[in-house]
């Protein structure tokens, strides 16, 4: 991959909320980045980090390694099986595609088939975070596939982010990342309810959460979310309809697997409800105010000045 007289060439399709600051940094490491996204003026931006914008996926086979980030399991197959895509001319296929999309693991595996087809290795590489986290440099990936060609894109993903795990063969790298949104959605249910039951009871929002992030049950995520809670700004890092999304595969994957989720169904039909009531664009911190509905509290903002933990850089 790439010669020893110049830089890996990296293709990246889709530079949307995540995808835009992750082939920033392929891009400020150094990397021959060419971009393509759907709306051209979206991709443009990276032109200041060095990136290449091209007029149309295919123009992006040549690449020794192509990245994928997209929002639902079609869009993954018409990027790279449909007309015009990245498997679609007769005279040029990348090393490797690496997709960061979180999709189904039937559609990964229809790709990953295709891509074999033309001797072209396919990761399922779906990441934790979101743009702020990336550009913190605290993104974290899972990856499934060959893993010859794991270890050979491992210097990218490091790039990209904080760390990369490898999982294993095939498509396990899917049902990975749909546990850790399972718990994601649990966890922020919990912190909704706790949160609720203290201030109902007379505790400042930011009072609780900041004793919370000092104890041993806070963590990064609790931190993170903390100016979300404290301010009730639902601008959304990842909304209720996307989790709604992934709680459904995950549901699915136990029923297929005959593991029972007690917990985890009784959060989906929380996260039903707040898309159902409106909130389906929303920030998923959204669980918080319809937890205080529930519960007959009205919740307003608050002017305490949090900290979410993360620091841009790195």
């Amino acid at each position: 991959m790439g010669t020893t007289e110049g830089p890996v060439r990296v293709g990246w399709i889709g530079t949307g909320r995540m995808g835009a600051p992750m082939a920033m940094r392929l891009a400020r490491a150094g990397n021959d980045v060419a971009v393509w996204n759907r709306t051209r003026a979206k991709a443009e931006p990276l032109v200041a980090y060095g990136a290449t914008v091209v007029d149309s996926i295919a123009d992006l086979a040549d690449r020794d390694v192509v990245f994928t980030m997209v929002s639902a399991s079609s869009d993954l197959e018409q990027v790279v099986l449909g007309e015009g895509g990245l498997l679609s001319r007769d005279d040029a296929v990348p090393e490797v595609i690496v997709d960061c999309s979180t999709v189904s693991a039937e559609a990964s595996a229809t790709v990953r088939e295709a891509a074999e087809r033309r001797g072209v290795a396919f990761l399922a590489a779906p990441v934790s975070g979101n743009g702020k986290v990336v550009a913190a440099g605290r993104l974290t990936i899972v990856a499934s596939g060959p893993e010859d060609a794991y270890r050979r894109v491992e210097p990218l993903l490091a790039q990209v982010g904080s760390g990369s795990t490898y999982a294993g063969e095939g498509e396990v790298a899917r049902l990975v990342k749909i546990c850790h949104n399972l718990l994601l959605g649990v966890v922020t249910q919990s912190l909704a309810e706790i949160t609720v039951l203290a201030e109902k009871n007379g505790v400042p929002r930011h009072a609780f959460l900041e004793f919370l992030n000092s104890s041993v049950l806070g963590s990064t995520f609790t931190r993170y979310k903390t100016p979300a809670f404290v301010k009730l700004d639902y601008k959304p890092t990842f909304t209720a309809e996307l989790l709604r999304k992934d709680f459904d595969l995950g549901l699915d994957a136990a029923r297929g697997s005959r593991v029972a989720m007690p917990v985890a169904a009784l959060v989906a039909e929380m996260i039903q409800g707040a898309v159902a009531g409106g909130h389906a664009d929303e920030d998923f911190a959204v669980l918080l105010s319809r937890q205080a509905a529930d519960a007959g509290l009205e919740l307003v903002p608050e002017a305490a000045d949090v900290d979410d933990g993360l620091t841009e850089g790195g």
